[in-house]
This record gives C-alpha cells, sequence and structure tokens, in this order.
C-alpha cells in the first residue's frame, strides 16, 4: 500500500475559489474584508508568515494591514492599537503574530482583540465556543484546516478512533474538540504520554502536532490509517521536515499530508475565510439579520 498525498496546496485553492466568491457578494454591497496583523520583532519566521498572509488577502480580494513593533515595545502600545483596530469599522479581523517577545504575554495581548474580530481564534470566548458546541465562533485556523482537508478528502471521521499527539491551546487541544463534535472518538496524547506507540497503532485518523522531528516511525501506525502531519521542523541541514517519517510511513498509510505543502497552506487559507465570515456577520448585524453567518 501506498498512500495518497494530500496536496494541501491544491485543497487551498479550491477553498479559496469558493469563498473569493462570497468576498464578490460582500463587495456588490458596498463591504470589503479588511485584515489586521500586528507583527512585534524581527522573527524571520513571522516575517515570512505575515508575507503569506498579506499575499493570500490580495488573491482573493481582501484589504490587509500590517502594524509593525519593535522587540522592545511597551505592552501598552501594543494594546492602545489593538483597541483602535477594534473600533476600526474597515477591519473585520485582527490578529498578533506569534511568538512574541518574552517580555510580552500573549494570553493579555490576545484577550484584548474583540471577540468579533478574533479570527486566529484565539480568544477565550472562541476556545471555550468550541468546548460547548457554539457554531457562531471562529475556529482556530490550523486545526479548522485541518477538518476542512478531511472534509475535501471525504474522509470519514464519525465513529473513527483519532488520536492527537501534541496538547497545545494553538493545535491539539482544539483540534481534539473539533473531532469530538463531529462524533469521533478521540484520544490526546503529549510530550509526556508513556509507550506513544500503543495509541497511535490503535488511530484511524492521526494527527500529529508535537514539534519533534520524525517523533512517528511505520511501526506505530495502523496500517490503512490516515495521517495528517502539522508538525513543521528545520533540520540541520536546512530541510524542512515533518513529525512523521514521511518516506516510511507513506508506505503504510492510506492518506498522508506532506511536510511542506501539507497543513501549512490551509492555515492561511482559513484565517481568509475567518475574515471574509468576520465581515459578513457584521453586515447582517448592519442590516438587521438577527442570524449569525457560520464558517
Amino acid at each position: 500500500m501506498t498512500a495518497k498525498i494530500i496536496d494541501g496546496n491544491a485543497v487551498a485553492r479550491h477553498v479559496r475559489s469558493e469563498w473569493k466568491k462570497r468576498v464578490e457578494t460582500l463587495k456588490s454591497r458596498g463591504v470589503i474584508p479588511g485584515l489586521a496583523v500586528i507583527i512585534i520583532g524581527d522573527n524571520p519566521a513571522s516575517r515570512v508568515y505575515v508575507r503569506n498572509k498579506v499575499k493570500a488577502c490580495a488573491e482573493v480580494g481582501l484589504q490587509s494591514e500590517v502594524h509593525e513593533f519593535p522587540a522592545n515595545v511597551a505592552p501598552e502600545a501594543v494594546i492602545r492599537r489593538i483597541r483602535e483596530l477594534n473600533q476600526n469599522s474597515a477591519i473585520h479581523g485582527v490578529l498578533v503574530q506569534l511568538p512574541l517577545p518574552p517580555h510580552l504575554e500573549p494570553r493579555s495581548l490576545l484577550g484584548e482583540i474583540a471577540v468579533d474580530k478574533d479570527v486566529d481564534g484565539f480568544h477565550l470566548y472562541n476556545v471555550g465556543g468550541l468546548v460547548v458546541g457554539e457554531n457562531n465562533i471562529f475556529p482556530p485556523c490550523t486545526p479548522y484546516g485541518v477538518q476542512c482537508i478531511l472534509e475535501y478528502e471525504k474522509i470519514p471521521v464519525e465513529g473513527q478512533n483519532v488520536v492527537v499527539v501534541g496538547a497545545s491551546n494553538i493545535v491539539g487541544k482544539p483540534m481534539a474538540l473539533m473531532l469530538m463534535a463531529k462524533e469521533a472518538t478521540v484520544s490526546i496524547c503529549h510530550i509526556k504520554t508513556r509507550d506513544l506507540a500503543q495509541y497511535t497503532i490503535l488511530a484511524d485518523i492521526l494527527v500529529v502536532a508535537a514539534g519533534c522531528p520524525n517523533l512517528i516511525t511505520a511501526p506505530m501506525v495502523k496500517r490503512g490509517a490516515v495521517v495528517i502531519d502539522v508538525g513543521i521542523n528545520r533540520l540541520p541541514d536546512g530541510r524542512l521536515a515533518g513529525d512523521v517519517d514521511f518516506e516510511r510511513v507513506k508506505e503504510k498509510a492510506a492518506y498522508i499530508t506532506p511536510v511542506p505543502g501539507g497543513v501549512g497552506p490551509m492555515t492561511v487559507t482559513m484565517l481568509i475565510c475567518n475574515t471574509v465570515a468576520a465581515a459578513e456577520r457584521k453586515a447582517a448585524k448592519n442590516a438587521g439579520n438577527k442570524n449569525p453567518v457560520t464558517v
């Protein structure tokens, strides 16, 4: 068996083309979705991510702004800018690019973003909404992208055994909640899980977001499993690698995502989707429509 390699770029193009139609509908009503990105410091990876977000906005027809601050910026200055963007009617989505310099507390800054503009899905309201099954929220972009990949490939989730390796607030925990909402049976593993293989070998769907290159080897994977590799790691020789031993696991899995070119393109795409949905909700509210737009 050789796995079908899921082309994240192709899925992203399909999703963006569908949401571009929604952007055009908004524009016909005089609404241009707007995204503001705050970047602090000179982290090279962060700058690449921000450039990709700006480029994606332009491709789909969104307006975007980048607000840059030096690494030593006082937290009050960033909070002041976030509050200004919260009040800006031309901006429908606000995000703070992570990671932040050590003197800045992510939770305090992210908590300042208005709930209806939290297109990264990190606000406590949106996270709590995942727990209680609220539809009118913005899902975090990376797990939202994984869910979209599964739907695009018509991979059933209901009743499946799913193992999520990694318990971060950004990927692992929300991913588990989103799959539970689809009636999967979900196990969450993390850095202190003993005998990780005894869990992963049972997974019909294995989602790995641990930040450890080649953590998942072929003997740890059930034959015919769906393997979604969220990890992205820079090896000493400069190459990028995921958390899964791709070359060997692909000979055992039914589906697998590569790194790069798998989940990565979907993360930016789902940010676009959340921003467009935020603009739609604002337009519906202005028109007096009480039925919220769901993503």
